[in-house]
C-alpha cells in the first residue's frame, strides 16, 4: 500500500476502505507517512468529503491509535457530554449533578480552553484543590460510589488525532466537517460511554457560525456514534450571545452553584433541563420526557442536585466551603459596570468580543502556555431582548486593573441597540437523534 495512491484515489472522490483509513492512520502516527503527504490527504478529505462509513473507520483508527478506558465495571448506562465550546458555557458544572442526582451514571472526559474563557477543567480548577488527574481505577470507583467523576484528557488518548489536529491547524484544514467529527467522536468513544451527548454551539461565539453548519455537523456526530454502536443524541443550541450571565471562571462556578440551587439564569436552566432530559429518556431512567424534566426539576428543588455536586468536588481534592460559600472563590479587586451609551433595545450581545474581552482580562488564553486568572470575567445585567436608556448597566467587568480601555470597546462592540424591538432567537434550534 502506497500513501500517493491513497491521496489520489480520495483527490478523485473515490471512497476509501476500512484497511486503507486504518493503514493511514497507524503509519502516521509512528511517523512513517511524513507530514506534506498527510497534509495533501487533509485538503483532499476537505474538498471531497467522506461517506459515513469512511468517518467512522476514521473514528475508530483514531481511537485505536491510543488508549481507551474500559468502564464495564460501572453497572448501567454511562453517561458523556460534550460542547463544541461557547462564551459562558457552564452547562457541564450544571447538568452532570443534575443527571448523577437522577440515579445516572456520568463518567466525563473535559478538556482546557484555548481563548475565550477556560475549558471545563479551567472552571473547575478555580476551586482550591480541586484536580482532574484520576488514575483509571480511582475514575471507575468514584463513577460507580457518587455517580460522578470529571477528568482531563489521558495523555495516550488518541494520539492521533492530537497530531492530525496539529497539522490541520497549520494547513487550512480545521473546519473540515469529517475531520472534525472523527476528532470529537474519537476522544468521546475512547472515553467509554455508552450515551454520548453533544451539544453542538450555533452563532457568533461559535465554531459552527450558521444552523445550516451545527445541522451538518450534528448530523455527522450522531451517524458516526450510531455506527460504532454508542447511542448519541446532539442539540443546535444558541450561542449568538453568551451562555447565561457570567463569562469567566470562578464568576462561572458560582453561576454555576446559583443554577443548582435554582437560582440561576433562566437560559442556562432551560437548557440544562432541556439536555438532562432527553439524556435522561435515553439512559433509560425515564419513560417520557415530561417525567424526566420533572425528576431534573426535583432535584433542584430539594437540594439534592446540589449537594452532589458538593459530594462530586470534594471527591476530587476540593475545597467544597467554596462551594457552600461561593464569597471564598477568587474574586477580582475592582468590579467596573459598563453603561450604555444610547436608547433602545438591545439587538445583539455578540459572543465573540465578550469572550475576547474575557481573555484579555485574564480568563482565557491567547496560547496553551498561558497562565489564567480565575477571579476575572464579565457578569452581563441585561440580555438580548431587554430595553435600556443611556446611562444603565449593561455589565460588570471584574478586573486586575481599572485601566482596560480595551477590554471596555470590546464590550461596547458586542451590545447592538437600536430603537426597534428586537427579535429574539431560539435558545435550542433543533434535536436530532432524540
Amino acid at each position: 500500500m502506497r500513501m500517493v495512491d491513497l491521496i489520489e484515489k480520495k483527490r478523485d472522490g473515490k471512497v476509501l476502505s476500512q484497511k486503507e483509513i486504518d493503514w493511514v492512520v497507524e503509519n502516521y502516527t509512528n511517523g512513517t507517512i511524513p507530514e506534506y503527504q498527510m497534509s495533501a490527504m487533509a485538503m483532499a478529505i476537505y474538498f471531497k468529503g467522506m461517506t459515513a462509513q469512511e468517518m467512522a473507520d476514521l473514528t475508530m483508527a483514531m481511537v485505536n491509535s491510543g488508549d481507551s478506558l474500559d468502564l464495564s465495571a460501572i453497572e448501567g448506562i454511562k453517561v458523556d457530554k460534550h460542547s463544541t465550546g461557547g462564551v459562558g458555557d457552564k452547562t457541564t458544572l450544571v447538568l452532570t449533578p443534575l443527571l448523577a442526582a437522577s440515579g445516572v451514571k456520568v463518567a466525563k472526559m473535559s478538556g482546557r480552553g484555548l481563548g475565550h474563557t477556560g475549558g471545563t477543567v479551567d472552571k473547575l480548577e478555580s476551586i482550591a484543590g480541586f484536580h482532574t488527574e484520576l488514575e483509571p481505577d480511582e475514575f471507575i470507583r468514584q463513577v460507580r460510589e457518587i455517580g460522578i467523576a470529571v477528568i482531563g484528557q489521558s495523555g495516550n488518548l488518541t494520539p492521533a488525532d492530537k497530531k492530525l489536529y496539529g497539522l490541520r491547524d497549520v494547513t487550512a484544514t480545521v473546519d473540515s466537517i469529517p475531520l472534525i467529527a472523527s476528532s470529537i467522536m474519537s476522544k468521546k468513544i475512547a472515553a467509554g460511554s455508552d450515551l454520548i451527548c453533544l451539544d453542538v454551539k450555533v452563532g457568533s461565539g461559535a465554531f459552527m457560525k450558521t444552523v445550516e453548519d451545527g445541522r451538518l455537523l450534528a448530523e455527522n456526530l450522531v451517524a458516526i456514534g450510531n455506527a460504532v454502536n454508542r447511542k448519541t443524541i446532539a442539540f443546535l443550541t444558541n450561542m449568538q450571545e453568551p451562555l447565561g450571565l457570567a463569562v469567566g471562571n470562578s464568576l462561572e462556578v458560582e453561576e454555576a452553584v446559583n443554577t443548582l440551587k435554582g437560582e440561576g439564569p433562566k437560559d442556562l436552566t432551560e437548557l440544562c433541563l432541556t439536555m438532562g432530559g432527553h439524556m435522561l429518556v435515553a439512559a433509560g431512567a425515564a419513560p417520557n420526557f415530561e417525567t424526566a424534566r420533572a425528576k431534573l426539576e426535583q432535584s433542584l428543588a430539594d437540594g439534592s442536585a446540589f449537594e452532589k455536586l458538593c459530594e462530586f468536588i470534594g471527591a476530587q481534592g476540593g475545597d467544597v466551603a467554596m462551594i457552600r460559600d461561593t464569597s471564598l472563590l477568587p474574586h477580582a479587586p475592582h468590579i467596573i459596570p459598563v453603561k450604555s451609551e444610547r436608547d433602545g433595545y438591545i439587538q445583539e450581545i455578540t459572543a465573540l468580543p465578550i469572550g475576547h474581552a474575557a481573555m484579555l482580562l485574564g480568563a482565557g488564553r491567547s496560547t496553551k502556555e498561558d497562565q489564567l486568572d480565575y477571579a476575572v470575567g464579565i457578569v452581563l445585567d441585561k440580555k438580548v431582548g431587554t430595553h435600556v436608556n443611556a446611562g444603565d448597566v449593561l455589565c460588570y467587568v471584574h478586573s486586575q486593573s481599572t485601566d482596560i480601555p480595551n477590554v471596555i470597546a470590546e464590550i461596547h462592540e458586542a451590545f447592538v441597540i437600536e430603537p426597534q424591538e428586537a427579535v429574539v432567537e431560539p435558545l435550542i434550534y433543533e434535536a436530532i437523534g432524540v
